[in-house]
């Protein structure tokens, strides 16, 4: 069995850092990697890599429901109204990470979703178009030329905490590509649901 998997106690063969704790079976199960086109789904995982940067996703998955509750489900419209008044509130709530540059960013990110729906219609349009054309190569890579390229047009929109590592950790939980391993019992059924999956365009 290859390193990168192993079979959990329920019979599961999964990537293996998705067997422990148990909330991380759920989400790798069930969510990363299928494929996803809820604009409100993908800003949420923007901000959250965002609010992960220097820490690790278990203990933003830990705090997901409070962020939630923190960020109006993010609603990107209403987040976007945040002010000042918001980010003293939320720099008070123990339920979530109290770091003003990541507060501040996301609500300027729900500014600048607004305006891409504008522009393109849905963030799902704008982020599908850097779905990769080829398999990836290299998968112990964290970034790829689509992430760079994806970072870099974000940032020129005015995009805050999305540099090309914390952009490709979102296009693998959101199904851009299919990073489960070679004997994760995932992966077959990620790559059915992205040949089933119309990209918004």
């Amino acid at each position: 069995m290859s390193p990168k998997v192993v079979t959990g106690d329920d019979g599961v063969t999964r990537c293996s850092w998705g067997d422990s704790p148990e909330i991380y079976r759920g989400y790798h199960d069930s969510e990363w990697g299928f494929p996803v086109r809820d604009d409100r789904r993908l800003f949420e995982k923007l901000c959250l890599e965002g609010f992960q940067a220097g820490l690790s996703w278990l203990t933003i998955l830990r705090k997901r429901e409070n962020f939630r509750a923190a960020f109006a489900g993010f609603d990107f419209d209403q987040v976007a109204r945040f002010g000042e008044r918001d980010v003293a509130r939320l720099l008070t709530d123990e339920g979530i990470i109290r770091h003003r540059g990541k507060i501040e960013a996301t609500i300027n990110n729900a500014q600048r979703a607004v305006e891409m729906v504008d522009a393109e219609g849905s963030l799902a349009a704008y982020v599908w178009r850097f779905e990769p054309t080829h398999a990836r190569r290299d998968l112990t890579a964290s970034q790829t030329a689509e992430s760079v390229a994806l970072s870099k047009d974000l940032k020129k929109r005015g995009w805050r905490f999305v540099g090309p590592t914390t952009v490709y950790a979102f296009m693998q939980a959101m199904g851009l590509v299919n990073d489960h391993a070679e004997g994760c019992d995932c992966r077959a059924a990620v790559d059915d649901a992205r040949a089933k999956f119309s990209p918004p365009r």
